[in-house]
């Protein structure tokens, strides 16, 4: 039995995590994690800092030890296994975290070589990636741009030709060129059979992703396709603009008929808490109020919009 459920696993899941519990002192970082992903899936866990993605991750890679429940890579036990996840797993911290001093080949070069391998052996795997930061090898890695650092560190962590490539966050603090250029090289690995599962605050790139997870205070709030996160909206929502943005939002929240309101860009996304009040009832509301300039349009809901919906839901379930 034992032998066909492993089989499972590594015909069908990459990981398979169940009830993952962390506690950091009083601190809960994860509470009841349970998900899986699927072989050459392209995962996105979404969340702000402070969610628990990091923490999540570093229990993926066998980095760290969880107080309860079971993760799984391949069939293998995290805790257990751990030595055979290591082979088989490429991580990407949130932080830069290779040698500074080290040139970017001397870099790629080490890395290779603790997997008993080197850069020539598994050259097209990183070929495109490689190409753009081979004019800088001998340059010292402290000493790259934000955009040549995230790609000589991408490198080092696919040199040793993983089955599961983990990102913490690798778009943070790079430039929207970059940001662009990476996860275009994320589409390309995915193709290649590497199975992926990157964290991020931007809710622009859960959108890029085959499925998602939001996560808020160490808990679980979705899982799905991002199309199906954002249609799970289950309220009206309307796209409110004026000449004062600060009063609109400070009013907004103050209306009994209120049931959301929150900045989204320059505009307020307002939600009420009847489906029989209309963009006019809107209008009449904040002309009251003393606004003028006033635009209110009916909206389809994003991702960021369910996040935040399932966040406040969450918390009202706390304050119950």
């Amino acid at each position: 039995m034992e032998c066909r459920v492993r089989s499972d696993y590594n015909i069908r899941l990459m990981i398979r995590i169940s009830d993952v519990e962390k506690h950091f002192g009083d601190v809960t970082a994860l509470d009841k994690v349970t998900l899986s992903v699927q072989r050459g899936e392209l995962f996105g866990l979404i969340g702000p800092d402070g969610a628990g993605k990091t923490t999540l991750l570093r229990i993926i890679a066998s980095l760290m030890i969880p107080d309860a429940g079971s993760t799984l890579v391949a069939g293998h036990d995290v805790v257990k296994d751990f030595a055979k996840i290591r082979q088989m797993v490429g991580y990407m911290p949130g932080r830069f975290s290779l040698y500074q001093d080290l040139s970017v080949l001397e870099n790629i070069t080490f890395f290779a070589s603790i997997f008993k391998t080197t850069l020539e052996e598994n050259y097209d795997l990183i070929r495109d990636i490689y190409v753009q930061i081979e004019p800088f090898k001998h340059r010292q890695a402290g000493k790259l741009s934000g955009g040549m650092k995230q790609k000589l560190a991408l490198c080092c962590a696919l040199v040793h030709r993983p089955e599961l490539l983990i990102l913490d966050e690798p778009t943070t603090g790079v430039d929207a060129v970059s940001r662009i250029e990476f996860w275009d090289i994320l589409n390309r690995l995915k193709a290649m059979g590497i199975t992926i599962i990157v964290s991020t605050p931007y809710m622009d790139e859960a959108s890029l992703c085959e499925r998602i997870a939001l996560i808020q205070g160490g808990h679980l709030l979705s899982i799905d396709t991002p199309a199906a996160v954002a249609a799970s909206f289950p309220h009206s929502l309307f796209s409110v603009k004026t000449d004062n943005f600060f009063l609109l939002l400070t009013h907004l929240r103050e209306w009994s008929a209120t049931f959301s309101a929150y900045s989204f860009g320059e505009y307020v996304h307002f939600t009420p808490t009847s489906e029989t009040i209309t963009e006019r009832d809107i209008m009449s509301f904040l002309v009251e109020k003393g606004h003028s300039e006033t635009h209110v349009t009916k909206t389809q809901p994003t991702i960021e919009d369910s996040f935040m919906y399932l966040m406040m839901k969450k918390q009202n379930q706390y304050a119950g």
